[in-house]
């Protein structure tokens, strides 16, 4: 399942520097994540970014998870 969910992320060098951002869109995981923090829904998320997919908020927690492991994708 945290496999399907890290699908959601891409990182390219041409694509915000190579920051983590959601896949096929320009917005970084960070974003969602200091929203999220803030207590925003995902409702209120992708109403704010509508490119956002289905399921936006497991993928960021995911991919938080696996950098709190220490993990490299």
């Amino acid at each position: 399942m945290a496999t399907e969910l890290l699908d959601l992320i891409s990182s390219d060098p041409a694509v915000l520097h190579g920051q983590a951002v959601i896949r096929g869109t320009r917005v970084p995981v960070t974003v969602v994540l200091d929203h999220l923090a803030e207590g925003m829904s995902e409702e209120e998320l992708r109403e704010q970014y509508p490119t956002l997919p289905q399921g936006v908020v497991r993928g960021a927690l995911a991919y938080a998870a696996m950098l709190a492991r220490d993990e490299i994708m």
